[in-house]
């Protein structure tokens, strides 16, 4: 029986591990998915019993996405220039390879939800790994204006200093030949922050505020009823209940979950992932 983990601090509330066995067993393949504490003085060596033979590659979760990757073989050339990796794989000679399908699951999802990135204005809270994600995919998907929105104000700047290098050439232009978005930082408590978030076509959460009771990144923010609010903590969380008394929409981030596990599953198995057997756990669980 082989073995696909899933790294971060903390795991308990990961529904992953459901939604992956769930898949395998429909499959018949094999393996066995499972949520793996792992602090930050464990993350090397954890990453390092993945050359095993019986492990087939990991997910990972909060706070190891960016601090993996020096401990990787490879990465793939859109997960090196997010700067972040939420799966782990093996390469035909056994090398870990890093990918980041949290990118394209946000799109997918968004997509579905009716938003389109073109031309709009999005505000995203956190300057995580699945915030590089979000911001990195939303560029190139031709948002007009991206703030990044962090605690600390020097994390958000340079997150996107690094997002601006790797997305741009020497002339400053995106790699599509189009001129960048305006790219924005603050702090979460600077009162100037609002006006943008009234503004903001799109709100995302990417911080883990919302996993627990009341904690929220923003309590009562003033939204626009045209707004989407997409909230990557897979539950309902304060934050979504204040934009819908703000008349705006809002969605959690199970359709991201399953997007970006479907694709890692893919990695893992060479085998397309059952996605409404995915999806029915998800819901159900």
């Amino acid at each position: 029986m082989k073995k696909i983990l899933l790294l971060g601090d903390p795991v308990a509330h990961s529904r992953s591990p459901a939604m992956q066995n769930a898949a395998l067993e429909y499959l018949s393949f094999a393996a066995r998915y499972e949520a793996r504490h792992t602090t930050a003085a464990e993350l090397a060596a954890t990453v390092a019993a993945l050359r095993d033979d019986d492990v087939l590659g990991a997910n990972v979760t909060l706070p190891h996405k960016e601090a993996v990757l020096p401990l990787l073989d490879t990465i793939e050339p859109e997960a090196a220039q997010i700067g972040a990796v939420n799966t782990i794989y093996k390469g035909l000679e056994g090398e870990l390879v890093g990918a980041n399908t949290d990118a394209p699951a946000l799109l997918r999802d968004l997509a579905e939800l009716g938003f389109a990135a073109q031309d709009r204005q999005v505000v995203v809270l956190g300057a995580s790994g699945a915030a590089r994600a979000a911001i990195f995919t939303l560029v190139k998907a031709g948002a007009a204006q991206v703030l990044v929105a962090n605690r600390t104000l020097e994390r958000a700047e340079n997150l996107l200093a690094d997002l601006f290098l790797a997305l741009t050439d020497e002339q400053g232009l995106l790699f599509n030949g189009q001129l960048p978005p305006a790219l924005l930082a603050f702090a979460l408590d600077d009162p100037e922050l609002d006006e943008y978030v009234a503004d903001a076509d799109l709100l995302v959460n990417a911080t883990s505020l919302g996993w627990h009771g009341d904690e929220t990144p923003l309590t009562d923010p003033v939204l626009s009823p045209d707004a989407l609010v997409y909230d990557m903590v897979y539950r309902r969380t304060p934050l979504m209940r204040a934009a819908e008394m703000r008349g705006a929409r809002a969605s959690d981030g199970l359709g991201m979950l399953l997007y970006q596990g479907a694709l890692a599953f893919e990695h893992w198995t060479g085998q397309a992932a059952p996605l409404d057997v995915m999806r029915r756990v998800l819901r159900d669980s």
